[in-house]
C-alpha cells in the first residue's frame, strides 16, 4: 500500500506542499512507519500567511458570540472523535494512552474557556473624566498570528493559542512540529468540519525553513512558541526585531522538594508521575529531587522511590497497563543516554539505570529507557543544571528550606518548582519567596488550568504576557482608547 502523506491545510482546503522532500513519521515503540510529512518551503508559508490577511476584516467584523459558536462545534466533534485523537498522540509520540487522553482532555478545555469570549475581550468606560467628557477602552483584534508547536504535546499546545486567537477575532497558523505532526492533521480535520470561513486557520508542515518564514513575514502580527530555551531565545530576539508580539516558552529545571515531614507514602504517586511521566519529556516534568532532612529521613525516602521507580512498567503506550512510553526517536534515547554518563563522570552515583531495559512485550529497543536515579548530585553539575528531558530524576540534598530556596535561585530556569510538607510556614514561605512562574504545594504536576496563565520566569519564558487565561486574551488584542465629547 502506498504511504499516506500528509497536506497543508491552506484557505479552508487541503493542499499539497510544494518542497518535493518529505519526513518519515515513525512509531516510536514498533519502529514502523505511520506516514510522510511535507517540509514545506517559505512559500507554502507566504500562501497560508496570505489568505490569513485576506481573511482577517471579515473574521474581526463576525461578533464575538458568532466566532464562539464554532467553538462550540468544535468542542462536540473533539468529543465524539475523543479516543481517535488520544490514540493519535500515542501512535506518533509514544506516551502512554491515558497521557494522551489528558492531554486531548486539556485541549478541550482551552476550547471550552476560549467560548466565553464575549466577556473575556469586554473592555472598560468610565464616564465623566472631565466635564461632559467619557473615556472607554476597547479591545480589538490585530491581524495574524501563528504557533511554532512542539513536538512533547502535538494537539494540546497548539490548543494553548489558536482558540483564544481566533475568538478575538484574528487568523491563525499553526506550523506543526515536524517530529508529530499527525495530531494537528487529525485536529484540523474537525477544524475542517466546523466549517469556519477559508483562511480563519491554517495549518502548515515543516522545519526551520517554514518557522522562519512564519516568524519573517511583514504580515504577522505575532507568534508563539513552546520548546528549548536555546531556540526560545533566537525566537525572542528574531520578533524583536520583526517589531512584533512573541510569547516564547523555553526549557526548565523543575525542582521538587520533599520536606522532613512530608507523608512519603502518599506522595509517592505524585512524585513518580512527575519525574516519569510521558517519559519526562514535559516542560512541568520533576528533574531535581531536592530532600531535606537528616540520613535516616534521605535514606528512607530514596529507598522507597528507587524501587518505585524500579516497578514502572514501560513498553508501548496503547498497552493499557503501560505506565510509561518510549522516548520520541532515537536521538533522544541517544541524547538522554549521553547526559547519564556525563553525570556519572562528574561524580554523581547511579542508583537506578534506566539503560537497563525491561519492557512490556517485544518491542525494538531502540527508543526505549526506563527510570533512572542518580544520587550524589551537586547543584552546579551539569545534569542539574541543563534539562535533561528524559526519564531521569536527579537527588539533590539541603539542610533547610533556606538552603533549599539558593540551591533552586543559582538554576538558571525558572519554570515549575513543588514541596511536599505538612507544614503550613513552610509553605508559605516556599510559595512566597521562590523565583518560578508556577509553585505547587504537595502537588508534583504544576499544570495551570485553562483559565489561568501559563507561568515562566528566567530562562523558561521570555515575553510580556503568558498562554492562557486571561493573559493571552490581552497577547490576542489590542486596546483602543476613546475619549468622547458631544456639544
Amino acid at each position: 500500500m502506498p504511504v499516506t502523506r500528509l497536506q497543508n491545510y491552506v484557505n479552508g482546503e487541503w493542499v499539497d506542499a510544494t518542497a518535493g522532500r518529505y519526513n518519515e513519521i515513525i512509531n516510536p515503540a514498533h519502529g514502523t512507519l505511520l506516514c510522510e510529512a511535507p517540509v514545506s518551503s517559505q512559500a507554502d508559508m507566504d500562501l497560508a500567511i496570505h489568505a490569513a490577511e485576506e481573511a482577517f476584516q471579515d473574521w474581526r467584523n463576525t461578533p464575538p458570540v458568532a466566532r464562539a459558536r464554532y467553538l462550540h462545534r468544535l468542542i462536540a466533534l473533539m468529543e465524539e472523535n475523543f479516543n481517535e485523537l488520544s490514540i493519535t498522540q500515542t501512535l506518533e509520540h509514544g506516551k502512554t494512552i491515558d497521557e494522551s487522553r489528558g492531554e486531548t482532555r486539556r485541549g478541550i478545555e482551552m476550547l471550552e474557556v476560549a467560548s466565553g469570549i464575549p466577556s473575556l475581550m469586554q473592555g472598560f468606560n468610565l464616564e465623566d473624566i472631565a466635564h461632559g467628557i467619557d473615556e472607554v477602552a476597547f479591545y480589538q483584534p490585530m491581524g495574524v498570528f501563528g504557533c511554532i508547536a512542539p513536538f512533547n504535546f502535538p494537539l494540546m499546545i497548539p490548543l494553548w493559542f489558536l482558540p483564544f486567537a481566533i475568538a478575538c477575532g484574528n487568523t491563525f497558523v499553526v506550523k506543526s512540529s515536524p517530529r508529530t505532526p499527525m495530531s494537528q492533521a487529525a485536529f484540523f480535520k474537525l477544524l475542517d468540519e466546523v466549517g469556519l470561513p477559508p483562511g480563519v486557520a491554517s495549518l502548515v508542515n515543516g522545519e526551520t525553513k517554514a518557522a522562519n518564514a512564519l516568524l519573517d513575514h511583514h504580515g504577522m502580527q505575532g507568534v508563539t512558541f513552546v520548546g528549548s530555551t536555546p531556540v526560545a531565545k533566537e525566537i525572542y530576539k528574531k520578533c524583536g526585531e520583526n517589531g512584533i508580539r512573541v510569547i516564547a516558552q523555553g526549557g526548565a529545571k523543575n525542582f521538587i522538594v520533599l520536606m522532613p515531614d512530608a507523608e512519603i507514602d502518599q506522595v509517592m504517586v505524585s512524585l513518580l508521575s512527575s519525574f516519569y511521566g510521558n517519559a519526562g519529556q514535559r516542560c512541568l516534568s520533576g528533574a531535581n529531587l531536592l530532600v531535606v532532612g537528616d540520613d535516616k529521613t534521605y535514606n528512607r525516602f530514596l529507598d522507597k522511590f528507587v524501587e518505585a521507580a524500579r516497578n514502572i512498567k514501560v513498553g508501548d503506550g496503547l498497552d493499557e497497563s503501560v505506565q510509561m512510553g518510549p522516548l520520541q526517536n532515537e536521538a533522544s534515547k541517544e541524547r538522554v543516554s549521553g547526559m547519564i554518563e556525563n553525570a556519572i563522570s562528574e561524580g554523581a552515583k547511579l542508583k537506578l539505570d534506566g539503560r537497563r531495559l525491561n519492557l512490556v512485550g517485544d518491542l525494538p529497543e531502540a527508543c526505549f529507557l526506563n527510570p533512572t536515579v542518580l544520587e550524589s548530585v551537586q547543584p552546579d553539575m551539569t545534569c542539574a543544571m541543563e534539562e535533561i528531558f528524559g526519564p531521569v530524576a536527579c537527588v539533590l540534598r539541603a539542610k533547610d528550606l533556606e538552603e533549599t530556596i539558593d540551591i533552586i535561585h543559582c538554576n538558571p530556569y525558572g519554570n515549575a518548582a513543588s514541596i511536599f510538607t505538612n507544614t503550613g510556614k513552610w509553605a508559605r514561605q516556599f510559595r512566597h519567596e521562590v523565583v518560578v512562574g508556577n509553585v505547587g504545594i504537595n502537588v508534583g504536576i504544576v499544570a495551570p488550568m485553562s483559565f489561568f496563565p501559563f507561568g515562566g520566569r528566567k530562562d523558561s519564558f521570555f515575553g510580556v504576557v503568558h498562554g492562557q487565561g486571561r493573559d493571552v486574551i490581552r497577547f490576542f488584542t489590542e486596546p483602543k482608547i476613546v475619549i468622547e465629547r458631544w456639544f
